[in-house]
């Protein structure tokens, strides 16, 4: 797995996205800043916004940062301990 993603990461470089391939993304819109930013910057801002320390984020396989990204999701959506009643 791991020489596969290496590989994709080198490909992922020397690839131009067209406007369209990176302005929306299922429906969203994507932020200017997030449209140019590389995978290993996009990285970084989930690193940072999830306080998980620098370069754990960059080095998981893409299954497990999908997997990450779910669970973190369903954290998000659980009831807040203000509707829990707390």
């Amino acid at each position: 797995m791991s020489i596969m993603g290496n590989a994709y990461v080198w490909l992922d470089k020397r690839v131009t996205y067209s406007n369209d391939e990176v302005s929306t993304v299922l429906g969203l819109e994507i932020d200017e800043d997030l449209r140019t930013s590389s995978r290993y910057e996009l990285c970084r801002i989930v690193e940072k916004e999830f306080k998980v320390a620098k370069d754990t984020f960059w080095n998981l396989h893409s299954t497990q940062k999908i997997r990450f990204a779910v669970q973190q999701i369903r954290e998000m959506k659980k009831p807040s301990k203000f509707e829990m009643g707390y």
